[in-house]
């Protein structure tokens, strides 16, 4: 009787230990996930920096797409105003084609080739 005490006594400190481990290893299991895929995990940081990249190119861009038309504006304005950009809105305002003008129909730009353009 006291064999048989003595091996589940063994018996459950080995399942105790045992378990112990199997605990520690789900838990560090559970926070190493969070840590990878969680809100402010690995995964959600790269994706900031992704986020954040993309939206610097836009910026550059918008920014400059605003120079030009600050450029434009500023042909418009009373104090410096240029008479080819006055007669060019004139026109388009009007729809009024000068019978000696010559009228070139063309596609405008999409956002892929509106770079390969400007490059030229």
């Amino acid at each position: 009787m006291l064999a048989a005490m003595v091996s589940r006594t063994r018996l459950r400190t080995a399942l105790t230990t045992l378990g112990l481990y199997v605990m520690a290893a789900l838990l560090i299991g559970y926070f190493g996930v969070h840590a990878y895929t969680g809100n402010r995990g690995l995964k959600a940081k790269q994706d900031l920096v992704n986020e954040l990249h993309e939206l610097s190119e836009e910026l550059q861009r918008l920014k400059s797409e605003r120079l030009a038309w600050q450029r434009r504006v500023a042909l418009l304005r009373s104090d410096s105003l240029d008479p080819d950009m006055l007669d060019e809105q004139a026109r388009a305002m009007l729809g009024y084609v000068h019978p000696r003008d010559l009228i070139l129909i063309g596609r405008r730009p999409t956002a892929g080739q509106g770079a390969v353009a400007a490059a030229r």
